[in-house]
């Protein structure tokens, strides 16, 4: 598939050109040394990270990662980003720790060989060696962080699993992304046990256009307008009602009809419903 890209002033054309979804036609090589390093994305997700660096990105500002475990996710934009030979840098945050469960369950499974304690920060390093030069580590509790670093042109949310948390990540990067340019890409926006980050979306429509999915629970955003902080204001999540929650959530289900994610949408739906007042993701379960 044709991988260019019109210009970005066009959002009809560039529509049409995401539409496509030439990463579908990238067969698995294209990933490189990326496809050694354990992730969680689905192999379609992974394409499209490495297209979205590969293709899309310009060095028009920096790519961050927020909430990349192990480096999965950061390997594959870190691929695309050699591949494209841009200058910018790639911002990796996260805790950097698993307990054994989780080392037992993704890890181990992945290759990864047995190890005690539950920092996995020299892992992640071991494993994003090979694009060491273009990556820079921030490790602790994101939603207590902040953003210096100039433009983001794409903001990679993957660690939204509390209303509170989505919130303050969009308060800190948000806020440096470039209209008409940059991409946010939401990695749980379709997952049933996190319904505040398609309500949040539904909250800041006016400043960003939905662009792009990838199963299982990716959409990509377009950027239309700045973010400032009467649009992170009203888009808070954390002290919403159900009642709102449900009523954006409805908007959404809507909205993503003819993409045929409506059923999709109203699973995170029902999934509210069964979790009344709840804003954790791990206090989630499944009704029925």
């Amino acid at each position: 598939m044709d991988a260019t890209l019109p210009p970005t002033d066009d959002e009809d054309r560039l529509l049409a050109a995401f539409a496509k979804a030439p990463w579908e036609g990238l067969g698995r090589r294209a990933l490189g040394d990326a496809r050694a390093v354990p992730t969680m994305l689905s192999e379609a997700e992974q394409k499209l990270y490495y297209w979205l660096a590969a293709f899309w990105c310009e060095g028009a500002g920096e790519i961050v990662d927020l909430g990349c475990f192990a480096g999965g996710s950061t390997a594959r934009l870190a691929e695309g980003h050699r591949a494209a030979g841009l200058g910018s840098g790639i911002h990796a945050f996260d805790r950097f720790t698993a307990d054994e469960k989780v080392k037992s369950s993704i890890l181990y499974k992945q290759g990864v060989e047995p190890f005690d304690g539950e920092d996995i920060l020299p892992l992640a390093q071991s494993l994003l060696a090979p694009w060491a030069p273009a990556i820079t580590y921030h490790r602790g509790e994101i939603d207590g962080m902040t953003w210096d670093g100039g433009p983001i042109e794409m903001l990679v949310m993957d660690a939204s699993k509390a209303a509170g948390t989505m919130d303050a990540m969009s308060a800190a990067f948000m806020p440096h992304l470039v209209p008409g340019r940059s991409l946010l890409v939401q990695q749980d926006y379709l997952h049933w046990s996190q319904p505040w980050v398609p309500a949040q979306m539904e909250r800041m429509a006016g400043c960003f256009r939905p662009i792009a999915h990838a199963p299982r629970d990716t959409l990509v955003f377009l950027c239309t307008a700045p973010v400032t902080s009467d649009i992170l204001e009203a888009g808070r999540t954390a002290d919403a009602s159900d009642e709102a929650l449900l009523s954006d959530l409805e908007a959404a289900r809507e909205r993503f009809r003819e993409w045929g994610l409506a059923d999709r949408l109203q699973e995170t739906i029902d999934g509210l419903r069964a979790n009344p007042g709840k804003r954790r993701a791990f206090q989630f379960r499944r009704p029925g």
